[in-house]
């Protein structure tokens, strides 16, 4: 059992690393990663099951970007992670650092002592990648992030329904004045009607938000999640759910897992 006073100054996490964003409207910069274990979704395109639950230990990068990993027992204390980041943030070399997982809102009080202290130590954006479904811990660590990517899980894809869910975070998070964008996992079986409905619900906050669509990677067999395979769609499904979706949005993209194709995984 986690206390509370506990879940307020240690967090279990996966690993702590240096790399090149591959998703997203940062797609391309050069991020310090904080992957949190767990994760309360179980969706089928998964390709980071091992998130799921919480090991007994993580990997931290000793030299950024070197994938020199030294091993660490969980939970981590949080003076132990900002040492952490400290020798990873080499002056000049990161344009933000990115709060992913698992699912990072699942240690909502840890990230409101951790991320003012983060913020004064490193000076870099805080950006969190979340599956956008958990509107009262987003609202408690709003106030200390400069970003926020958000998942819209489709059910044909997923296998989750969290659309009331979805609606909340992000009328949160664009009215809490971040930066904040919409990606959404498309494959070979997405609904159209679902595609319509992410579109409607985005554009009920606002048209200007950025949706990116994301084709799974095709050779992602979800084998690690032990869930049927999952294909990428066709060129012609994507150019036609990017003209529906800009009928009522202005910034709709389409970029797969660019990190995969330069073999950063």
């Amino acid at each position: 059992m986690i206390t509370k006073t506990a879940s307020l100054t240690t967090a279990r996490l996966i690993e702590v690393f240096s790399a090149i964003q591959g998703e997203g409207l940062n797609v391309g910069t050069r991020q310090i990663f904080i992957r949190f274990a767990l994760c309360d979704l179980r969706c089928h395109f998964c390709d980071s099951a091992h998130t799921w639950t919480a090991p007994s230990s993580c990997r931290v990068e000793r030299s950024p970007g070197l994938r020199n990993f030294e091993i660490y027992s969980n939970p981590v204390s949080l003076p132990l992670l900002l040492q952490w980041i400290e020798r990873q943030n080499l002056p000049g070399l990161h344009d933000s650092i990115s709060i992913t997982g698992g699912e990072p809102l699942l240690h909502a009080p840890f990230l409101v002592q951790f991320l003012p202290q983060l913020k004064s130590l490193t000076g870099l954006s805080i950006y969190l990648e979340t599956g956008g479904h958990r509107p009262e811990q987003i609202s408690m660590i709003l106030p200390y992030l400069d970003s926020v990517g958000m998942d819209l899980k489709l059910p044909s894809v997923s296998g989750e329904t969290r659309w009331q869910e979805h609606a909340q975070f992000l009328q949160l998070c664009y009215h809490a004045s971040v930066e904040v964008f919409v990606k959404i996992i498309v494959s070979s079986d997405t609904d159209t009607a679902e595609l319509e409905h992410s579109a409607q619900l985005v554009a009920n906050v606002s048209p200007e938000i950025p949706v990116f669509l994301q084709p799974v990677t095709p050779l992602e067999l979800a084998q690690e999640s032990g869930q049927k395979p999952v294909f990428a769609p066709t060129p012609a499904q994507v150019l036609t759910w990017q003209a529906d979706m800009k009928r009522s949005l202005k910034k709709v993209r389409v970029i797969p897992q660019t990190h995969k194709m330069l073999n950063q995984l």
